[in-house]
């Protein structure tokens, strides 16, 4: 009998060491790791649209200034865009030499300085500001070739 109490003290004292070292409960888990990447697509800028009006009297040598009101649009449909430089210059379409009238040339016209306001502009947004344009008077050349002329001014916005 005393072969049987050792062996029950010892099945005992293992069950009771296992239940003490394993909290009471079995547990199971797994490990796991994860991540994820995306991508999108930025949407481009779309080009400024300009217009303009002009008031003045009509230019002559050394005579009146017109001054040109002018809007710069951000015709995106969302976003914003920065207008930081607006060059105003007499020329042709898409900036080129203006050589439609004879004895009249860029050389007879002298462009202000653009006046507006350097900013972002929301979608479908505008900015105002105005330019001068005046004919110079050029000592010793005949300017008659721009009477009547039509005068074409190019905007260009950045």
């Amino acid at each position: 009998m005393s072969k049987v109490a050792g062996r029950k003290k010892r099945i005992i004292g293992t069950t009771a060491a296992l239940v003490a070292i394993s909290g009471g409960a079995a547990f199971a888990y797994w490990t796991a790791t994860g991540s994820h990447d995306t991508t999108t697509t930025a949407g481009t800028s779309k080009n400024f649209t300009i217009t303009s009006t002009v008031a003045g009297d009509p230019l002559s040598p050394n005579g009146p200034v017109q001054t040109f009101t002018f809007t710069v649009k951000n015709p995106a449909d969302a976003g914003v865009q920065k207008l930081t430089n607006l060059v105003v210059t007499v020329a042709g379409t898409n900036g080129s030499a203006w050589t439609e009238v004879s004895g009249c040339s860029a050389l007879d016209f002298a462009v202000g300085t653009p006046s507006f306001t350097a900013t972002e502009i929301p979608a479908n947004g505008t900015v105002t500001g105005t330019v001068t344009l005046q004919m110079v008077d050029r000592p010793g050349v005949n300017q008659d070739g721009c009477k009547d002329a039509t005068v074409p001014l190019h905007f260009a916005a950045s």
